[in-house]
């Protein structure tokens, strides 16, 4: 069983620019601090048009449950990877190394009247039985909250 996450954040920008915005590795640092990583590293490789992303950070783990904390401990790592075939569209991995789990799915940008909605759409698995569906649940969470950071940086980057 996979739990899924479906999340949209709202931009009042014409998506060339939240695709601009989303290929600026200043932009993406900064998430990386809103989104409480201790240490980030930032590889954007192309432009605008089609772009490989790869964010990997450290996050504290104050804020996970003690039944999970013991799974991924006090720290832990995220590797963040976008393919982005176009402006519009993109395959995102989201993975914890030496964690048995995998985040796969799509972000895809979308204007209408000069605004831009972003859908991320993630499928979480993870292979620990018997607590599976519950650290599934808490990820998502998690990644839920994540990309509420990134839109509050978003709109604040746009507002420039």
């Amino acid at each position: 069983m996979a739990t899924r996450l479906v999340h949209e954040m709202t931009y009042d920008a014409p998506a060339i620019e939240v695709a601009a915005m989303l290929s600026d590795p200043v932009f993406r640092e900064t998430v990386c601090r809103n989104q409480r990583a201790t240490s980030y590293a930032v590889e954007i490789e192309g432009n605008v048009d089609a772009k490989a992303v790869r964010i990997e950070m450290e996050q504290p783990t104050d804020k996970v449950p003690a039944f999970a904390k013991k799974f991924i401990g006090e720290t832990t790592t995220i590797v963040q990877t976008e393919t982005w075939s176009s402006p519009l569209k993109a395959t995102v991995t989201v993975g914890i190394p030496g964690k048995p789990g995998e985040i796969n799915g799509t972000a895809t940008l979308v204007e209408t009247a000069g605004v831009t909605k972003e859908t991320v759409e993630l499928e979480i698995k993870v292979k620990i039985p018997l607590v599976a569906g519950k650290i599934e649940e808490l990820l998502a969470k998690l990644l839920g909250s994540a990309l509420r950071a990134e839109e509050r940086t978003g709109k604040e980057w746009l507002s420039r």
